[in-house]
């Protein structure tokens, strides 16, 4: 599988694929699976029929590693009028907003650490006037310190943004310890992106160690782990784990992605767990299915079973 990987992510930037893609007629149905449209309504509308099934929403808008100022302050835009509309149909109790910082300029080759750190600001008060928060999603390990230490000066004055750390990573159970302080919501995952092995686990099972390693010190600490996985053991040892750390529901939740094991997220939730569902939207939507392909190419089974079954 892991042939696939180059390959997918050389389709995600072809323009000419995406055109052959988007106009295929099994396209809009496997869109329409794990993007729910693009554009604010679209995302609204699916986080009230998440709600009504007793889930939990984070909203993305769907964009990375822009070079463009513009499109930056675009995006900002984007997530105010996101968080506006949720706050019109009194969501936000139940729904967030995730962010990625190239998406808000950090790669800007101008102060992009400055003009990331101040749209995030821009965009933290926003989901604070809405009655919600923001978690700061987590990139390729280039970006790794610079999203910490935004995160650390964000929290200044925003103490609820969530943080992402990424179990493939071989610092991050250093960093788990770092974040698992009382108020501090950390979402752990497995990893999205592919990473030179100086600095992560590349075979599976290691990846699966570190996640479980990593998910101990979240458990044991004071702080309110978020757990993403789709993985059914993963599920079962933090279950299993939790029960050990005498964590109640409630002190913690599980993520998935959207359209990835609705009847299991649907399943958790109706056994007391708490559950979010990530929930992608926006024009960008053909890059990020194929990155998302890309990231772990085990993923196609999972997403071809899903389209089958839906389970």
């Amino acid at each position: 599988m892991s042939l696939l990987r180059q390959p997918l992510l050389l389709l995600a930037r072809s323009a000419k694929v995406k055109r052959l893609v988007t106009t295929m007629p099994v396209t809009s149905s496997l869109v329409d699976g794990y993007v729910p449209g693009e554009g604010p309504q679209d995302a609204v509308r699916a986080t009230a029929d998440l709600v009504d099934d007793g889930l939990r929403v984070t909203l993305d808008y769907l964009g990375e590693d822009t070079r463009d100022a513009d499109q930056a302050e675009r995006t900002v835009a984007a997530y105010a009028e996101v968080l506006h509309q949720l706050a019109a149909r009194s969501l936000t109790r139940h729904a967030e907003v995730s962010v990625k910082l190239t998406a808000i300029g950090l790669a800007l080759p101008d102060h992009g650490y400055k003009i990331a750190l101040e749209n995030a600001r821009t965009i933290c008060r926003a989901a604070r006037n809405a009655g919600t928060s923001v978690t700061i999603d987590m990139e390729d390990h280039t970006t790794t310190d610079r999203t910490l230490a935004i995160l650390r000066d964000l929290r200044k004055d925003f103490p609820e943004t969530g943080a992402v750390l990424q179990a493939a990573l071989r610092r991050t159970e250093d960093d788990c310890r770092a974040l698992a302080h009382e108020g501090s919501r950390v979402r752990l995952c497995k990893g999205a992106y592919l990473e030179p092995d100086e600095v992560a686990f590349t075979d599976r099972h290691e990846i699966d160690r570190s996640f479980v390693r990593c998910l101990k010190v979240l458990l044991a600490g004071q702080g309110y782990p978020m757990i993403a996985t789709h993985d059914p053991r993963m599920v079962e040892i933090a279950c299993s784990l939790a029960s050990r750390y005498d964590r109640t529901q409630g002190s913690y939740e599980f993520q998935m992605l959207y359209g990835i094991r609705p009847a299991e997220q649907r399943r958790l939730a109706s056994v007391g767990e708490e559950v979010r569902v990530y929930v992608p939207y926006g024009t960008e939507w053909y890059g990020y299915l194929m990155r998302r392909l890309a990231e772990r190419p085990s993923n196609l089974a999972l997403f071809a079973t899903s389209l089958i079954s839906k389970k």
